[in-house]
Order: structure tokens, then sequence, then C-alpha cells
């Protein structure tokens, strides 16, 4: 992926040597929160927020670093992308809004509760802020086999996919739907509709960064297989072992996972994107 060059948007609340923001120590906490994050890639935080505050670890405060434009190749990279998802964005959504990226240390505040590094990447709809632990990066190439500047690229733009669903209200009509859910599974349906939807923006991005870029930060060979790969890696499916039934799914097979965001990646539409209705059967919420 060429990227060296793009658009770098300020956009970056850089928190990396700040101490942790309220880190929670080893033992059960952490193995938990590991658990979680394994198998709730981008994880919903108010669902950690539930795992934290049954485990009394209070939610911590928020707290701003340094916000601009960060010195490193590591935290450039995350600037432009994520400038990169809002030149896309603000292409398909009038007033678009961008959300600001958290690069942070093992852990810190957020309106949604504690982050930390165990739980992965994720959306906070509260502050409208991604989070990310860059440690994950190697996590992603040395546990989950899915290595590539591609495949960092479609986390973050993943993430930015839910930015988009909290701004056109999917969001809130999933959370009232699963508020009304007659059972766990009906509401894990919803999640995993959502989740690939996500997916499917994430392809939406890759499809029009070329162009909406000017050409600075473009897709190169082998970076859609890259990105494939990534997706058929965190599939509930293969993170659980084979061992977790449909049911409890959250985030969707590797088989979904890889069909929306291929489905984004082929049709640079998000309107192709409907996980819940007549889009297609693989994400739909019944």
């Amino acid at each position: 992926m060429r990227w060296e060059g793009g658009r770098r948007g300020g956009g970056v609340d850089d928190r990396r040597g700040m101490g942790g923001g309220g880190i929670i120590g080893g033992g059960l906490g952490v193995a938990v929160l590991a658990l979680a994050g394994y198998f709730l890639f981008g994880i919903d935080p108010q669902v950690t927020t539930q795992v934290a505050t049954q485990l009394g670890m209070g939610q911590g405060a928020s707290t701003e670093g340094e916000i601009g434009s960060p010195d490193d190749p590591a935290g450039q990279f995350v600037e432009v992308i994520q400038s990169s998802t809002t030149d896309v964005w603000s292409g398909l959504i009038n007033g678009y809004e961008e959300p600001r990226v958290v690069i942070y240390e093992g852990g810190t505040g957020t309106a949604c509760g504690l982050g930390q590094a165990a739980m992965g990447p994720f959306y906070c709809p509260m502050d409208r802020q991604v989070y990310l632990d860059l440690s994950f990066w190697n996590t992603m190439s040395q546990q989950l086999g899915a290595s590539g500047d591609f495949a960092q690229a479609y986390v973050i733009a993943h993430e930015v996919g839910h930015h988009v669903q909290t701004l056109d209200g999917t969001a809130d009509r999933v959370r009232q739907a699963q508020s009304q859910a007659r059972s766990q599974a009906e509401a894990n349906r919803w999640q995993v509709a959502m989740e690939l939807q996500a997916d499917c923006y994430a392809g939406v991005w890759a499809a029009r960064v070329g162009q909406a870029s000017g050409g600075q930060v473009t897709l190169e060979p082998g970076d859609i297989e890259e990105g494939l790969n990534a997706a058929s890696r965190i599939g509930d499916d293969v993170l659980s072992g084979g061992r977790a039934s449909p049911e409890s799914f959250t985030h969707g097979s590797s088989e979904q996972r890889v069909e929306w965001l291929r489905r984004g990646l082929q049709s640079g539409d998000p309107a192709q994107c409907d996980t819940f209705g007549s889009g297609g059967s693989s994400g739909r919420a019944k």
C-alpha cells in the first residue's frame, strides 16, 4: 500500500507514554479482557465496560494527549489512513464529521470506560473516537497471521465504519432492536449485521481511496489479498477454534467477513452494504 506522502489531517490524539491512564493490572482483569479482545475483535466498548464493572474496575477518566500529527512512521501511518477515510466519507455524506483517532499504550480512559490493549481496536460512540494500541499490529501478524499495511488500514477503516453507523443512526437503531430482542441469539444477530456492515464500509473506503486522495494513498498488488486474509482470520468461528456456535457469534464467521469486505471492495457503494435486509443473507438480522 502506498501511503507515504498522503494527506495528514492532524486528527490524532497521541497518548503514548502517558502511563496507561488507569491500566488494569494482571490477573483476572487482563485475562477476561484478553479473552474478550480475541473473541470480540473491534469489541463494543459497552460490553467491555460491563465486564470491567463486574470486576470492580470502574470506568476511568477520559484524557487527552498531544493532538495533531505524530512524528514517527507508525503514528503517521494511522494519521494518513484516518485522513483518507475522511476524504472518502466526506464525498459520500454531506456534513461528515471525522472521528479523532486515539493511539495509546496499555490503557487509557474513554467516555465508554477503560480502554485496554487486550481489547483490540474499538470505537466509542459516546465520544466518537477510535481507540488503537499500536501493539495490536504485532498481535495481528504474529498471532492471527494477518500481516501487511493494508490489513492494518482495514482495521482502522472498519472502526471508522462504526463511526458512520453512529452518524447515520444505524448504531442507535441496532441498540434499540437489541434491547427488545427476545433472546441473546437474536441480539447477537443484530450485532453481527452491524459488524459485517462495518467490514463492507471498510471495503468501500478501499475501493475509493485512490480517487478521493488524489492518488496520494493507493492500493498496490497484493493489498486486496492482505485485507481478505485479515478478514478470514478474525471470524468468530476461527478465533474460537470452532468451539463457538453461530448463535453466539457477535462479529460473523470468517466467510461472512470476507464476503462483505469483498462486496464493499467490488462495489465502492455503501448502498450495497445492507447487511440488515435484502442486501444479502449472510449478515441478516432477522
